[in-house]
């Protein structure tokens, strides 16, 4: 396993890939403009990658299990294919969230156990995402940053924020320009 001194954790769908909606086999999964270009340049940040996500299709019975393996070999195969880098880690939270489970966001259990696989800081560490959950997770886990892209459903949950728990430290049109605010806020 290499190891990583900061990870950006990043949220899959409306992050990293448009979300049809229980994304169930991986002919389904396109990438959004810009993503390998923007994973790229956090690698080369010294950036670990690390995808969370939550996946209650599995839990609901829409997603078979044995798929997301095969969802996410064909999201590194495409990040390859465009010259990019590949994700490090998947963590996924496959239950229903009234199953209130440990690992779903937002709660910050999968980030943490990321940066322990990895050996990394969480105070180094940044979450990526679109939805509120992302952002949540984040600062609960004690990420340096937590930001929101305004891909997938992120404009529509800008709206709903609340408390400062949920508000983002940087909101981003989406991938690209998340990781531009991070590369030049970096404290490294």
């Amino acid at each position: 396993m290499p190891h990583f001194s900061k990870l950006a954790f990043l949220d899959r769908d409306g992050t990293l890939n448009p979300d049809p909606g229980y994304l169930n086999h991986p002919d389904q999964l396109a990438l959004f403009p810009g993503v390998p270009d923007a994973l790229s340049r956090l690698r080369s940040a010294g950036f670990g990658l690390v995808v969370v996500t939550n996946q209650s299709g599995v839990g609901r019975g829409l997603i078979q299990p044995q798929v997301l393996p095969r969802i996410h070999a064909r999201m590194n195969e495409l990040l390859l294919q465009a010259g990019g880098v590949t994700i490090d880690h998947f963590a996924i939270c496959i239950h229903r969230p009234e199953e209130e489970c440990d690992c779903r966001k937002p709660k910050p259990f999968l980030l943490h156990q990321a940066t322990q696989i990895f050996s990394a800081s969480i105070a180094s560490s940044v979450m990526i995402g679109d939805r509120i959950s992302d952002i949540t997770a984040g600062k609960r886990a004690g990420c340096r940053a937590s930001v929101q892209v305004l891909t997938g459903v992120g404009q529509e949950e800008a709206r709903k924020m609340l408390s400062p728990l949920e508000a983002p430290d940087y909101q981003a049109a989406d991938l690209g320009a998340a990781v531009e605010w991070i590369l030049k806020t970096s404290q490294d």
